[in-house]
């Protein structure tokens, strides 16, 4: 099985790197904009008709969720446009795409988790964005899934754990919102079960939707917290709410993902936010 992994100077794409094909049946392929700009239509066509992939996994995305204020012709290039423009290429060809999505994609007002089937809400740039690559996947890949996912953090790249560790050392004292709850997932773990259900997944036809993210709710405080915790940088983490700091982008006040629909048709164990976060600031400190 020939797979090609957009994207892959991000977190999930290193990520992949990390863990390498499972099998050797298996075998990666990895783009990002130096060797395959996906906003290019006649680009990713010519691409994909040469590698002929069985699976395209998009990792590439626009996530600078407050810059996208500024910039939305840039956000909807990346993660509407170029969607569609894989879409069609693997429908061409007859592979199977993986989109990523994210939690924004709903307003963030409701009180128990978002299932699939709910109904998208996006509030910002960004999260019209992701959804109208939603939207594309749906219109024109002809096989594939959409995998919503939430607060992702690696040891890759610019994420929230790293954020709060260089701040953590330099700063002494945080304030971090507590007022917005989510689930913290770890690229690593969203790599490890995409590979997983692959080999059964891509056995279907049409286009379904489903959410993944690490086990348990917590709000970013929390996940502040844990991160100076598992670290050992001495280090005050203070509660703040929302409308004490701030954003040009309005933030889901509550986006907790239901997972049961993963869980029980491909049978994989999610594990605990807290958990992974441990791992990914082993990880970190192994590689500083």
């Amino acid at each position: 099985m020939k797979i090609l992994i957009t994207g892959a100077k991000g977190q999930m794409g290193n990520e992949f790197r990390v863990l390498g094909p499972p099998e050797p049946s298996m075998e990666f392929h990895f783009t990002d904009i130096e060797e395959l700009d996906i906003t290019d239509p006649s680009a990713v066509t010519d691409h994909l008709s040469r590698l002929h992939p069985d699976v395209v996994i998009n990792c590439a995305a626009y996530t600078a969720v407050d810059k996208a204020e500024q910039e939305p012709e840039k956000a909807f290039l990346v993660n509407r446009d170029a969607v569609e423009n894989l879409a069609r290429a693997t429908s061409g060809i007859e592979s199977f795409l993986i989109q990523i999505s994210t939690d924004y994609v709903f307003n963030g007002r409701a009180n128990i988790p978002y299932r699939e089937e709910d109904t998208p809400d996006p509030v910002s740039v960004y999260a019209r964005s992701k959804f109208g690559g939603e939207l594309a996947v749906r219109k024109f890949a002809a096989r594939g899934i959409i995998i919503r996912t939430s607060w992702l953090f690696s040891p890759f790249g610019t994420n929230f754990v790293k954020t709060i560790l260089k701040h953590a050392k330099e700063k002494g004292v945080l304030r971090v919102v507590a007022d917005q709850v989510g689930n913290p997932t770890y690229a690593g773990d969203l790599c490890r079960a995409i590979l997983d259900i692959v080999p059964v997944v891509t056995l279907t036809q049409g286009v379904e939707l489903f959410h993944f993210s690490n086990e348990g709710v917590a709000s970013w405080f929390d996940f502040a917290r844990a991160i100076i915790e598992f670290s050992g940088i001495p280090c005050e983490v203070i509660p703040i709410a929302t409308k004490d700091y701030p954003m040009p982008a309005t933030r889901p006040v509550y986006s907790v993902l239901n997972k049961e629909k993963i869980r029980a048709r491909f049978g994989i164990g999610i594990p605990y936010w807290r958990d992974s976060v441990e791992e990914c600031i082993s990880r970190i400190g192994g590689e500083a």
